[in-house]
């Protein structure tokens, strides 16, 4: 009897440690690129086989979606814009040809600053991965990024 107990708890374990396993390696910076200027930078590290969706991915999948809170202190300037190497593939699960990364992306939102005066940037990042065989819940994961003063 004690055996099966172990079995029962070791398998439950493995279970809940696959569920709570994440393909995505998320990381936040701030660059500065002109006076009063700049770049919010998000980058998402894929482990290998897993891809995430573009912001304009095509029928089927969530695609990477960015909200910002509003703060007094800078305006958002322009969209938010991808770098990396964009992929586009039929994809007959979803029946459409869809746009996404692997490996590596970075997003970056330029913002104007009102001040020279320190501040954050919070926001919220919401994503969908797949791999050949199966598809996460879309995710959504908030981030915080400090803006130095000058």
């Amino acid at each position: 009897m004690k055996n099966v107990l172990l079995f029962a708890f070791m398998l439950m374990a493995v279970s809940s440690n696959a569920q709570l396993s994440n393909p995505v390696k998320w990381s936040y910076s701030i660059v500065k690129v002109a006076d009063k200027t700049f770049d919010v930078k998000v980058t998402a590290i894929l482990d290998k086989g897993w891809h995430l969706y573009a912001q304009e991915a095509g029928e089927g999948p969530e695609p990477t979606t960015f909200s910002f809170a509003s703060n007094p202190m800078f305006k958002l300037e322009g969209k938010v814009k991808e770098v990396g190497k964009l992929r586009k593939e039929y994809d007959p699960n979803f029946d459409s040809e869809l746009k996404f990364y692997s490996n590596e992306v970075t997003f970056i939102q330029r913002i104007k600053m009102r001040s020279n005066v320190a501040t954050v940037v919070n926001g919220n990042v919401n994503y969908m991965v797949c791999n050949d065989r199966k598809c996460l819940p879309p995710k959504d994961v908030p981030f915080t990024v400090k803006v130095p003063a000058k």
